[in-house]
Protein backbone atom coordinates (compact mmCIF):
# COMPACT_ATOMS: atom_id res chain seq x y z
CA UNK A 1 0.00 0.00 0.00
CA UNK A 2 1.14 3.13 -1.16
CA UNK A 3 1.67 6.20 1.71
CA UNK A 4 2.08 9.14 -0.29
CA UNK A 5 1.85 8.46 -3.67
CA UNK A 6 -1.74 8.19 -5.16
CA UNK A 7 -3.31 6.91 -8.54
CA UNK A 8 -1.41 10.12 -9.85
CA UNK A 9 1.41 11.05 -7.99
CA UNK A 10 1.80 13.02 -4.72
CA UNK A 11 -1.32 15.42 -4.19
CA UNK A 12 -2.09 17.43 -0.99
CA UNK A 13 -3.00 21.00 -0.07
CA UNK A 14 0.98 23.24 -0.98
CA UNK A 15 2.32 24.09 1.91
CA UNK A 16 1.55 21.44 4.31
CA UNK A 17 2.64 17.68 4.61
CA UNK A 18 3.81 16.11 2.24
CA UNK A 19 3.70 19.73 0.47
CA UNK A 20 5.35 21.51 2.92
CA UNK A 21 8.97 22.99 1.67
CA UNK A 22 10.98 20.39 3.75
CA UNK A 23 9.56 17.09 2.78
CA UNK A 24 9.35 18.54 -0.93
CA UNK A 25 13.27 18.86 -0.98
CA UNK A 26 13.82 15.13 0.99
CA UNK A 27 11.79 14.21 -1.84
CA UNK A 28 14.23 15.63 -4.22
CA UNK A 29 16.73 13.96 -2.11
CA UNK A 30 15.27 10.78 -2.22
CA UNK A 31 14.18 11.31 -6.21
CA UNK A 32 18.14 12.05 -6.33
CA UNK A 33 19.09 8.62 -4.78
CA UNK A 34 16.68 6.48 -7.28
CA UNK A 35 19.51 8.34 -10.09
CA UNK A 36 22.42 7.46 -8.17
CA UNK A 37 21.37 3.38 -7.70
CA UNK A 38 21.30 3.57 -11.77
CA UNK A 39 24.86 3.28 -11.62
CA UNK A 40 25.37 6.33 -14.09
CA UNK A 41 26.99 9.84 -13.75
CA UNK A 42 26.02 13.61 -14.48
CA UNK A 43 22.27 12.89 -14.06
CA UNK A 44 19.93 15.98 -15.40
CA UNK A 45 16.17 16.43 -14.68
CA UNK A 46 13.74 18.45 -16.07
CA UNK A 47 11.42 20.40 -13.59
CA UNK A 48 7.74 21.67 -15.23
CA UNK A 49 4.75 23.43 -13.33
CA UNK A 50 1.41 24.55 -13.72
CA UNK A 51 0.15 28.21 -13.05
CA UNK A 52 -0.86 27.63 -9.61
CA UNK A 53 0.98 30.34 -6.80
CA UNK A 54 2.90 27.51 -5.28
CA UNK A 55 4.27 26.05 -8.50
CA UNK A 56 7.42 28.37 -8.40
CA UNK A 57 8.56 27.64 -4.41
CA UNK A 58 7.79 23.85 -5.34
CA UNK A 59 9.86 24.01 -7.92
CA UNK A 60 12.71 25.73 -6.10
CA UNK A 61 11.87 22.60 -3.05
CA UNK A 62 12.79 20.23 -5.70
CA UNK A 63 15.44 21.43 -6.94
CA UNK A 64 17.20 21.87 -3.80
CA UNK A 65 17.16 18.00 -3.04
CA UNK A 66 18.62 17.46 -6.17
CA UNK A 67 21.14 19.96 -6.75
CA UNK A 68 22.42 19.08 -3.48
CA UNK A 69 22.79 15.30 -4.33
CA UNK A 70 24.39 16.32 -7.35
CA UNK A 71 22.04 15.84 -9.76
CA UNK A 72 21.40 18.64 -12.65
CA UNK A 73 18.05 20.04 -12.41
CA UNK A 74 16.73 22.32 -15.26
CA UNK A 75 13.34 24.28 -14.93
CA UNK A 76 11.36 24.17 -18.00
CA UNK A 77 8.66 26.80 -16.48
CA UNK A 78 5.31 26.40 -16.99
CA UNK A 79 4.00 23.59 -19.24
CA UNK A 80 1.43 20.84 -19.50
CA UNK A 81 2.13 17.22 -17.78
CA UNK A 82 2.54 15.76 -21.14
CA UNK A 83 4.67 18.67 -22.39
CA UNK A 84 6.91 17.73 -19.61
CA UNK A 85 6.94 14.04 -20.29
CA UNK A 86 7.64 14.57 -24.05
CA UNK A 87 10.69 17.02 -22.93
CA UNK A 88 12.36 14.43 -20.83
CA UNK A 89 12.56 11.95 -23.33
CA UNK A 90 13.38 14.77 -25.92
CA UNK A 91 15.86 16.04 -23.56
CA UNK A 92 17.73 13.24 -22.39
CA UNK A 93 16.96 13.77 -19.41
CA UNK A 94 16.93 10.77 -16.85
CA UNK A 95 13.88 12.10 -15.21
CA UNK A 96 10.87 14.88 -15.00
CA UNK A 97 9.00 16.31 -12.16
CA UNK A 98 5.82 17.73 -13.01
CA UNK A 99 4.41 20.24 -10.25
CA UNK A 100 0.73 20.35 -11.04
CA UNK A 101 -2.67 19.09 -8.97
CA UNK A 102 -4.26 18.53 -12.47
CA UNK A 103 -8.61 19.79 -11.74
CA UNK A 104 -7.61 20.69 -8.39
CA UNK A 105 -8.46 23.97 -6.72
CA UNK A 106 -5.30 26.38 -7.15
CA UNK A 107 -4.67 26.17 -2.67
CA UNK A 108 -3.72 22.29 -4.04
CA UNK A 109 -0.69 20.92 -5.83
CA UNK A 110 1.35 18.22 -6.48
CA UNK A 111 4.66 16.16 -7.49
CA UNK A 112 4.40 13.76 -10.66
CA UNK A 113 7.64 11.91 -11.96
CA UNK A 114 8.72 10.68 -15.07
CA UNK A 115 11.49 8.33 -15.53
CA UNK A 116 13.84 8.75 -18.77
CA UNK A 117 11.28 7.05 -21.16
CA UNK A 118 8.91 9.73 -20.61
CA UNK A 119 6.45 7.04 -18.78
CA UNK A 120 5.18 7.87 -14.76
CA UNK A 121 7.53 5.38 -12.35
CA UNK A 122 6.49 2.08 -11.44
CA UNK A 123 4.52 1.51 -7.88
CA UNK A 124 7.73 -0.19 -6.57
CA UNK A 125 9.56 2.91 -7.46
CA UNK A 126 7.52 5.29 -6.15
CA UNK A 127 7.35 2.77 -3.06
CA UNK A 128 11.46 3.32 -2.52
CA UNK A 129 11.10 7.41 -2.84
CA UNK A 130 7.79 6.79 0.09
CA UNK A 131 10.36 4.70 2.31
CA UNK A 132 13.24 7.22 2.07
CA UNK A 133 11.07 9.98 3.33
CA UNK A 134 8.88 8.33 6.01
CA UNK A 135 11.09 5.28 7.27
CA UNK A 136 14.68 6.19 6.45
CA UNK A 137 14.71 9.42 7.77
CA UNK A 138 16.81 10.74 4.50
CA UNK A 139 17.83 14.32 5.79
CA UNK A 140 16.68 17.90 4.69
CA UNK A 141 19.16 19.06 2.24
CA UNK A 142 17.88 23.03 3.04
CA UNK A 143 17.37 25.64 0.44
CA UNK A 144 21.10 24.66 -1.65
CA UNK A 145 21.13 25.40 -5.27
CA UNK A 146 18.36 26.69 -7.65
CA UNK A 147 17.75 25.07 -11.31
CA UNK A 148 18.78 26.22 -14.51
CA UNK A 149 16.52 28.32 -17.29
CA UNK A 150 14.80 26.04 -19.36
CA UNK A 151 12.11 27.74 -20.35
CA UNK A 152 12.99 27.50 -24.31
CA UNK A 153 12.82 23.64 -24.06
CA UNK A 154 8.33 24.31 -24.58
CA UNK A 155 9.31 25.19 -28.57
CA UNK A 156 10.29 21.90 -29.04
CA UNK A 157 7.13 20.66 -27.51
CA UNK A 158 5.06 23.37 -29.63
CA UNK A 159 6.52 21.80 -32.89
CA UNK A 160 5.74 17.95 -32.03
CA UNK A 161 2.25 18.81 -31.53
CA UNK A 162 2.30 21.06 -35.15
CA UNK A 163 3.94 17.77 -36.88
CA UNK A 164 0.83 15.31 -35.84
CA UNK A 165 -1.31 16.32 -38.50
CA UNK A 166 -0.84 18.08 -41.73
CA UNK A 167 -0.37 21.53 -42.22
CA UNK A 168 -3.68 23.97 -43.13
CA UNK A 169 -5.69 20.51 -41.76
CA UNK A 170 -8.15 23.05 -39.71
CA UNK A 171 -8.57 25.52 -42.45
CA UNK A 172 -11.94 26.83 -42.36
CA UNK A 173 -12.72 25.13 -38.83
CA UNK A 174 -14.20 27.33 -36.03
CA UNK A 175 -12.96 26.06 -32.17
CA UNK A 176 -13.34 27.47 -29.20
CA UNK A 177 -10.66 26.50 -26.44
CA UNK A 178 -11.07 26.62 -22.88
CA UNK A 179 -7.61 26.68 -21.17
CA UNK A 180 -8.98 26.35 -17.71
CA UNK A 181 -6.41 29.41 -17.08
CA UNK A 182 -4.22 26.80 -16.61
CA UNK A 183 -0.86 25.28 -18.39
CA UNK A 184 -2.52 25.34 -22.19
CA UNK A 185 -2.57 29.03 -21.99
CA UNK A 186 0.18 29.57 -23.72
CA UNK A 187 0.11 26.70 -25.96
CA UNK A 188 -2.88 25.49 -27.34
CA UNK A 189 -4.15 28.70 -29.33
CA UNK A 190 -0.63 28.68 -31.00
CA UNK A 191 -0.90 25.45 -31.95
CA UNK A 192 -4.64 25.30 -33.58
CA UNK A 193 -4.20 28.57 -35.24
CA UNK A 194 -1.13 27.87 -36.47
CA UNK A 195 -3.05 24.30 -38.27
CA UNK A 196 -5.48 26.84 -39.41
CA UNK A 197 -8.11 26.83 -37.17
CA UNK A 198 -9.97 30.31 -36.09
CA UNK A 199 -9.97 29.86 -32.45
CA UNK A 200 -11.23 32.05 -30.00
CA UNK A 201 -10.29 31.53 -26.62
CA UNK A 202 -11.50 31.10 -22.96
CA UNK A 203 -9.87 30.50 -19.63
CA UNK A 204 -6.22 31.43 -20.58
CA UNK A 205 -5.59 34.56 -18.47
CA UNK A 206 -4.03 32.74 -15.45
CA UNK A 207 -3.43 34.55 -12.21
CA UNK A 208 -1.96 31.67 -9.82
CA UNK A 209 -5.72 31.40 -8.38
CA UNK A 210 -8.45 31.08 -11.15
CA UNK A 211 -6.74 27.53 -12.56
CA UNK A 212 -9.63 25.61 -13.22
CA UNK A 213 -12.52 28.25 -11.60
CA UNK A 214 -15.10 27.64 -13.02
CA UNK A 215 -13.39 26.55 -16.57
CA UNK A 216 -11.80 23.92 -18.21
CA UNK A 217 -13.11 20.69 -18.73
CA UNK A 218 -14.85 20.15 -15.36
CA UNK A 219 -17.29 23.22 -16.26
CA UNK A 220 -17.95 22.80 -19.83
CA UNK A 221 -21.49 25.23 -19.65
CA UNK A 222 -20.05 28.56 -20.16
CA UNK A 223 -17.54 26.15 -23.47
CA UNK A 224 -21.22 24.64 -24.64
CA UNK A 225 -22.92 28.43 -24.54
CA UNK A 226 -20.31 29.89 -26.49
CA UNK A 227 -20.18 27.16 -29.42
CA UNK A 228 -23.79 27.13 -29.45
CA UNK A 229 -23.94 31.36 -29.21
CA UNK A 230 -21.50 31.74 -31.29
CA UNK A 231 -22.07 29.07 -34.35
CA UNK A 232 -18.56 27.28 -33.99
CA UNK A 233 -18.01 23.87 -34.94
CA UNK A 234 -16.60 22.67 -31.58
CA UNK A 235 -15.34 23.14 -28.53
CA UNK A 236 -12.45 21.65 -26.52
CA UNK A 237 -11.89 21.54 -23.03
CA UNK A 238 -8.38 21.44 -21.07
CA UNK A 239 -7.39 20.92 -17.50
CA UNK A 240 -5.50 22.50 -14.92
CA UNK A 241 -2.26 20.63 -16.63
CA UNK A 242 -3.51 19.96 -19.90
CA UNK A 243 -3.33 16.19 -20.27
CA UNK A 244 -7.03 15.90 -20.59
CA UNK A 245 -9.62 16.98 -23.21
CA UNK A 246 -13.62 16.87 -23.47
CA UNK A 247 -15.07 18.55 -26.44
CA UNK A 248 -18.29 20.18 -26.66
CA UNK A 249 -20.41 19.26 -30.42
CA UNK A 250 -21.89 22.12 -32.21
CA UNK A 251 -25.07 21.79 -30.19
CA UNK A 252 -23.77 21.72 -26.89
CA UNK A 253 -23.63 18.37 -25.96
CA UNK A 254 -20.09 16.42 -24.06
CA UNK A 255 -18.03 14.28 -25.43
CA UNK A 256 -16.00 12.25 -23.21
CA UNK A 257 -13.56 9.94 -23.54
CA UNK A 258 -15.43 7.49 -24.21
CA UNK A 259 -16.78 9.23 -27.32
CA UNK A 260 -12.91 10.13 -28.35
CA UNK A 261 -11.91 6.19 -28.02
CA UNK A 262 -14.65 5.38 -30.18
CA UNK A 263 -14.03 7.93 -32.77
CA UNK A 264 -10.36 7.65 -32.88
CA UNK A 265 -10.25 3.85 -32.46
CA UNK A 266 -13.24 3.59 -35.58
CA UNK A 267 -10.34 5.49 -37.52
CA UNK A 268 -7.62 3.70 -36.84
CA UNK A 269 -9.07 0.43 -37.13
CA UNK A 270 -10.60 1.44 -40.76
CA UNK A 271 -6.85 2.42 -42.09
CA UNK A 272 -5.41 -0.18 -40.64
CA UNK A 273 -3.19 1.12 -37.87
CA UNK A 274 -5.26 0.19 -34.73
CA UNK A 275 -2.78 -2.36 -33.41
CA UNK A 276 -4.36 -6.22 -32.38
CA UNK A 277 -7.40 -4.28 -33.29
CA UNK A 278 -8.22 -3.57 -29.78
CA UNK A 279 -7.99 -0.31 -27.15
CA UNK A 280 -8.02 0.13 -23.82
CA UNK A 281 -10.33 1.77 -21.41
CA UNK A 282 -11.16 1.69 -18.02
CA UNK A 283 -13.40 -0.46 -15.37
CA UNK A 284 -15.74 2.84 -15.60
CA UNK A 285 -15.99 3.28 -19.43
CA UNK A 286 -19.98 2.55 -20.43
CA UNK A 287 -21.22 -0.13 -21.44
CA UNK A 288 -21.96 1.21 -24.89
CA UNK A 289 -18.20 1.96 -26.06
CA UNK A 290 -17.67 -2.15 -25.34
CA UNK A 291 -20.99 -3.13 -27.83
CA UNK A 292 -20.19 -0.12 -30.38
CA UNK A 293 -16.28 -1.48 -30.87
CA UNK A 294 -17.17 -4.87 -30.70
CA UNK A 295 -19.61 -4.42 -33.83
CA UNK A 296 -16.46 -2.67 -35.25
CA UNK A 297 -13.92 -5.77 -34.35
CA UNK A 298 -12.17 -3.84 -32.38
CA UNK A 299 -11.78 -5.99 -28.77
CA UNK A 300 -12.16 -3.56 -25.18
CA UNK A 301 -9.29 -4.15 -22.75
CA UNK A 302 -10.40 -2.43 -19.22
CA UNK A 303 -7.55 -1.95 -16.86
CA UNK A 304 -8.08 -0.10 -13.07
CA UNK A 305 -8.93 4.02 -12.91
CA UNK A 306 -5.27 6.10 -13.96
CA UNK A 307 -4.17 6.47 -16.99
CA UNK A 308 -0.55 5.02 -15.48
CA UNK A 309 -2.71 1.76 -15.24
CA UNK A 310 -4.00 2.61 -18.58
CA UNK A 311 -0.44 2.65 -20.45
CA UNK A 312 0.44 -0.31 -18.43
CA UNK A 313 -2.34 -2.34 -20.13
CA UNK A 314 -1.29 -0.97 -23.69
CA UNK A 315 2.55 -1.70 -22.79
CA UNK A 316 1.33 -5.17 -21.90
CA UNK A 317 -1.23 -6.17 -24.85
CA UNK A 318 1.19 -3.83 -27.67
CA UNK A 319 -1.55 -1.56 -28.21
CA UNK A 320 -1.59 1.78 -29.32
CA UNK A 321 -4.76 3.84 -27.93
CA UNK A 322 -6.44 3.80 -24.29
CA UNK A 323 -7.83 6.43 -22.10
CA UNK A 324 -10.27 7.00 -19.30
CA UNK A 325 -13.76 8.58 -19.67
CA UNK A 326 -12.47 11.67 -18.21
CA UNK A 327 -10.42 12.94 -21.32
CA UNK A 328 -7.34 10.96 -20.78
CA UNK A 329 -6.35 9.68 -23.77
CA UNK A 330 -3.12 8.12 -25.10
CA UNK A 331 -1.89 7.77 -28.19
CA UNK A 332 1.47 5.80 -27.86
CA UNK A 333 2.60 6.21 -31.07
CA UNK A 334 3.04 9.72 -30.49
CA UNK A 335 2.89 10.15 -26.42
CA UNK A 336 3.90 8.00 -23.17
CA UNK A 337 0.60 9.73 -21.05
CA UNK A 338 -2.45 11.76 -21.64
CA UNK A 339 -2.21 14.63 -23.51
CA UNK A 340 -5.05 17.00 -24.48
CA UNK A 341 -3.96 19.26 -26.79
CA UNK A 342 -2.86 16.12 -28.43
CA UNK A 343 -6.45 14.36 -28.05
CA UNK A 344 -8.33 17.78 -29.09
CA UNK A 345 -6.14 17.49 -32.62
CA UNK A 346 -6.68 14.17 -32.88
CA UNK A 347 -10.32 13.88 -32.52
CA UNK A 348 -10.81 17.02 -34.95
CA UNK A 349 -8.53 15.20 -37.42
CA UNK A 350 -10.40 11.89 -36.87
CA UNK A 351 -13.87 13.20 -37.40
CA UNK A 352 -12.65 15.84 -40.82
CA UNK A 353 -11.27 12.08 -42.16
CA UNK A 354 -14.36 10.41 -41.94
CA UNK A 355 -17.90 10.86 -43.59
CA UNK A 356 -19.99 12.04 -40.47
CA UNK A 357 -20.17 14.99 -38.56
CA UNK A 358 -18.88 14.95 -34.59
CA UNK A 359 -22.83 15.57 -33.83
CA UNK A 360 -23.81 13.35 -36.58
CA UNK A 361 -21.91 10.72 -34.13
CA UNK A 362 -23.21 11.46 -31.09
CA UNK A 363 -26.68 11.36 -32.67
CA UNK A 364 -26.10 7.56 -33.21
CA UNK A 365 -24.51 6.59 -29.06
CA UNK A 366 -27.02 6.04 -26.33
CA UNK A 367 -24.62 5.37 -23.43
CA UNK A 368 -26.36 3.30 -20.13
CA UNK A 369 -27.42 4.46 -17.55
CA UNK A 370 -24.76 4.81 -14.96
CA UNK A 371 -25.61 4.90 -10.98
CA UNK A 372 -22.27 5.70 -8.67
CA UNK A 373 -22.72 5.32 -4.42
CA UNK A 374 -19.86 6.47 -2.89
CA UNK A 375 -20.06 4.56 0.48
CA UNK A 376 -17.87 5.38 3.97
CA UNK A 377 -16.04 2.41 4.98
CA UNK A 378 -14.20 1.45 8.62
CA UNK A 379 -11.85 -1.11 6.87
CA UNK A 380 -10.77 -2.44 3.12
CA UNK A 381 -11.33 -6.15 2.60
CA UNK A 382 -12.02 -8.17 -0.40
CA UNK A 383 -15.40 -6.79 -1.36
CA UNK A 384 -16.24 -9.85 -3.74
CA UNK A 385 -15.09 -12.47 -1.03
CA UNK A 386 -16.78 -10.83 1.67
CA UNK A 387 -19.44 -13.27 3.26
CA UNK A 388 -22.61 -10.76 2.95
CA UNK A 389 -20.88 -8.45 0.20
CA UNK A 390 -19.90 -11.30 -2.17
CA UNK A 391 -23.08 -12.85 -2.38
CA UNK A 392 -24.90 -9.26 -3.25
CA UNK A 393 -22.42 -8.72 -5.46
CA UNK A 394 -23.33 -12.01 -7.31
CA UNK A 395 -27.27 -11.65 -7.14
CA UNK A 396 -26.86 -8.68 -9.23
CA UNK A 397 -24.56 -9.46 -12.10
CA UNK A 398 -26.50 -12.56 -12.53
CA UNK A 399 -29.62 -10.42 -13.32
CA UNK A 400 -27.50 -8.12 -15.50
CA UNK A 401 -25.41 -10.92 -17.42
CA UNK A 402 -24.57 -9.36 -21.06
CA UNK A 403 -26.60 -6.41 -20.31
CA UNK A 404 -25.07 -4.66 -17.29
CA UNK A 405 -22.06 -4.69 -15.07
CA UNK A 406 -21.05 -3.79 -11.62
CA UNK A 407 -18.26 -2.36 -10.44
CA UNK A 408 -16.91 -2.04 -6.93
CA UNK A 409 -13.56 0.17 -6.05
CA UNK A 410 -12.05 1.50 -3.04
CA UNK A 411 -10.79 5.18 -3.04
CA UNK A 412 -7.56 5.24 -2.92
CA UNK A 413 -7.03 7.97 -0.90
CA UNK A 414 -10.55 8.33 1.32
CA UNK A 415 -12.43 5.64 3.84
CA UNK A 416 -15.21 5.11 1.03
CA UNK A 417 -16.13 2.41 -1.22
CA UNK A 418 -17.11 3.46 -4.58
CA UNK A 419 -20.14 1.34 -6.00
CA UNK A 420 -21.19 2.01 -9.78
CA UNK A 421 -24.03 -0.53 -11.43
CA UNK A 422 -24.37 0.30 -15.47
CA UNK A 423 -27.08 -1.93 -17.11
CA UNK A 424 -30.14 -0.59 -19.80
CA UNK A 425 -32.91 0.55 -17.18
CA UNK A 426 -31.98 3.56 -14.61
CA UNK A 427 -34.87 2.45 -12.26
CA UNK A 428 -33.41 -0.93 -11.97
CA UNK A 429 -29.70 0.08 -12.20
CA UNK A 430 -30.44 2.71 -9.60
CA UNK A 431 -32.28 -0.15 -7.21
CA UNK A 432 -29.51 -2.56 -7.08
CA UNK A 433 -27.16 0.21 -6.71
CA UNK A 434 -29.03 1.36 -3.57
CA UNK A 435 -29.80 -2.26 -2.35
CA UNK A 436 -25.38 -3.05 -2.85
CA UNK A 437 -24.38 0.34 -0.88
CA UNK A 438 -27.09 -0.35 2.01
CA UNK A 439 -25.18 -3.81 2.35
CA UNK A 440 -22.09 -2.59 2.35
CA UNK A 441 -23.03 0.61 4.83
CA UNK A 442 -24.61 -2.36 7.23
CA UNK A 443 -21.03 -4.42 7.26
CA UNK A 444 -18.33 -1.81 6.52
CA UNK A 445 -19.46 1.63 7.87
CA UNK A 446 -16.76 3.59 9.48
Amino acid sequence: MKRLFGTDGIRGVAGRSPLDPPTVRRFGAALAGVLDGTGTADHRVVLGRDTRESGAWLTDAVAAGLTAHGIDAVDAGVVSTPGLAYLVRDGGFDAGVMISASHNPFEDNGLKVFAADGRKLPDAVEQHIERAILDDGIADPGEGRGASDGTALTRSYIRHLEGIVASGRFDGLRLVLDCANGSASAIAPKVFSDLGAAVEVLGASPDGRNINLGCGSLHLDGLAARVIGGGFDAGLAFDGDADRCLAIDRHGRIVDGDHILYIAGRRLKRRGDLRGDALVATIMSNFWLEERLMAEGIRLHRAPVGDKYVLERMVDEDLVLGGEQSGHVIFREHATTGDGMLTGLLLLDSVLAGDETLDTILDGITPYPQVLINVRVGAKPDLRAHPAVGPAVAEIERVLEGRGRVVLRYSGTEPLCRVMVEGRDRDEVQGMADRLAAVIRQTLEG
